[in-house]
Order: structure tokens, then C-alpha cells, then sequence
């Protein structure tokens, strides 16, 4: 008997994706039937997220396939590290247009290598997804696992906490200014925007402590304010605390836009709602999961959110953070 011709659609399948990422005993039934089929241990909570990455919005024209592969997971893994998830499986649909993939092999064995890394990375396996003509975009899927009652919402900061952030602001924002206006950004920063990394580790390490927490994807006074609201409280920023790279710090300056740092959008930190009496721990968290840990103010009983200058004035924000729909 003949053996059966695999279509174009499933040659690439099997080409790139079907046996990307970490190989996972909890997998049952992964890519290549019409469900994957997934072992939640006992005692666990699944966490998921999906977020899609457009051409043009998420990413200019130009970027690199590897870097793409890299963020369109990155993200996801950002939410689940928000909630205090580990991550556990994935699942990715590929929106390619007519040049893909015939024209292009290059392009899609640089999109698996960078997803794949990342997967590897944080032992995430690739479970399944779908593939299809149009506008290039890519919709991830990510799963993760967390103890019931261990997650992390947004719900929950209480007043006297501390607001906290992970590394740097603004860098990514910075760097997307650089390349929008034909500038090049140093390798540093355009990593930032490109192939952010997922504060998994953190998360993790933040269970039991924090009383809050969010990714900040959209910027940081949009992504706090979505802690405040299902908190029911408001919160004081302390501008001059807030930690940033020396380009971004000139920036700030030149212009007094705080937009940078607070609205651009894409740094992918975590901030973290955080009762004083565990403020001494920082340190130790900070260095076990190798970024900085930065206390920039403080929860309200009162609503809304106060930005103070370094002068002490209050700051009014001409934008908060990104909006598809503004």
C-alpha cells in the first residue's frame, strides 16, 4: 500500500512543531490528534491565558523570526508568573500569510527555534494548535499549575502595603521610539522590546507573601490601576524610586514625559502588592531570582492613583497605557 502523502499544512506541522518544547509525563495525548490530553495532579488549580501578537501591533515588519517565536510565548508566560503559576503546556496558532512558508522556510525553522528555547527553558510542552492563511499573527495559549488557594490576584492589596516592581521600566518603550524614528537601539534595550523575559521564578518565590500582582504589559499606572479597582483601594507612586536604565532616566528628563517609564507599555515586569512586614525579604528574593526588586509606593484607602515628582508635586499622566481600542 501506498503510504498517504502528508498536505502541505501537516508536512509544516511536523517540520517545526510537533515535537516542540519540553517533554512533559503529565502530556497523555499531545500534537497530532484532534485534542491533547492533559494530567492535572491533585491539589493543583490550571491557570490560563492567551494573548495574540499581530504584525504591525505587537511587532514591526522587519523583526526578527527568532525574536518573534520568543515573545509571542514570553507573554503568556508573563501572565502565568502573575499568578504564581508554573507553567506547564502550550498550545499556538499560526496565521501566515501566502509568502509563508513556501517562500520562507527560514522563517518559520527561526519562529520554532526561538519558541522552542523558551519552552525548553521553563519545561513547557507544546500540546497541540492550528495553522492558517492570512494577516501574519500569532495566538498562544499558555497553561499553567498552582497549589488551590496558592494563586496570586489582583484582588487583594490592602492600604499600608508596599507597591513593588521587578527590574527596569521603559526600556522597551524607549527602544520602540529608537526604531520608530530610524534610530538603533543599543542591543540591550531592543532585547527589552523583543524578547522580554518572563519573571517566572519570581512568581513563584511570591506566593505566600504577596497580596497582590499583575504583569505590566500595558504600562505600569494602566496595569496597577487594574489592581486597584478589583482591590477596592488607591495607591501613591513615588516617581524618583521608580528604577530606571540611564537612557530612560535622560529621557525623563529632557522632555518631563513620565509616559516613558509609567505608560509605554511592553516591559513585562511584575508589580507586586506587598505588607511591610516582609519588606527585610527583598533582598534575598531579589538576588535568588536574579533581578531587582524595588519598593515605588504605597496603597490608599482612597481610590484613584497619585504619581508624585520627585519635587513631591503631583503628576498628571496624559496617557496611562496602551489601548487597542483608544
Amino acid at each position: 500500500m501506498q503510504a498517504t502523502k502528508l498536505t502541505p499544512e501537516f508536512a509544516l506541522i511536523r517540520a517545526h512543531f510537533a515535537a516542540l518544547g519540553a517533554a512533559r509525563s503529565d502530556v497523555l495525548l499531545g500534537v497530532g490528534d484532534d485534542c491533547a490530553l492533559l494530567a492535572v495532579p491533585a491539589g493543583q488549580q490550571l491557570a490560563v491565558s492567551i494573548d495574540t501578537l499581530a504584525a504591525g501591533v505587537h511587532f514591526l515588519p522587519d523583526c526578527d523570526p527568532e525574536a518573534i517565536g520568543h515573545k509571542c510565548l514570553a507573554v503568556g508566560l508573563s501572565d502565568l508568573a502573575a499568578m504564581g503559576a508554573e507553567p506547564a503546556w502550550a498550545t499556538l496558532a499560526l496565521t501566515l500569510p501566502a509568502t509563508l512558508p513556501r517562500e520562507s522556510p527560514d522563517w518559520l525553522a527561526a519562529f520554532a527555534h526561538g519558541f522552542g528555547r523558551l519552552a525548553r527553558a521553563h519545561r513547557v510542552a507544546l500540546v497541540g494548535g492550528d495553522t492558517t492563511r492570512g494577516p501574519l499573527s500569532i495566538t498562544v495559549q499558555v497553561h499553567g499549575l498552582v497549589p488551590v488557594g496558592a494563586e496570586i490576584r489582583r484582588a487583594g492589596a490592602r492600604p499600608g502595603d508596599l507597591v513593588c516592581v521587578s527590574g527596569t521600566l521603559g526600556d522597551a518603550g524607549l527602544a520602540l521610539r529608537e526604531l520608530l524614528a530610524g534610530q538603533a537601539p543599543s542591543p540591550a534595550r531592543r532585547a527589552r522590546l523583543e524578547r522580554p523575559t518572563p519573571r517566572v521564578a519570581l512568581g513563584l518565590a511570591l506566593r505566600g507573601l504577596a497580596s497582590a500582582m499583575i504583569d505590566c504589559s500595558d504600562g505600569l499606572a494602566a496595569d496597577l490601576g487594574h489592581i486597584l479597582e478589583a482591590s477596592g483601594v488607591g495607591a501613591e507612586l513615588d516617581l524618583a524610586a521608580l528604577p530606571l536604565e540611564a537612557a530612560v532616566a535622560a529621557a525623563v528628563d529632557l522632555d518631563g514625559d513620565w509616559g516613558l517609564p509609567l505608560a509605554a507599555g511592553d516591559d513585562y515586569e511584575l508589580c507586586f502588592c506587598l505588607p511591610p512586614a516582609y519588606l527585610e525579604r527583598l533582598p534575598e528574593i531579589a538576588a535568588r531570582c536574579g533581578c531587582p526588586l524595588t519598593p515605588i509606593g504605597r496603597i490608599l484607602s482612597g481610590p484613584g492613583l497619585v504619581c508624585r515628582a520627585p519635587d513631591g508635586a503631583a503628576v498628571a499622566l496624559e496617557r496611562v497605557g496602551f489601548d487597542h481600542f483608544h
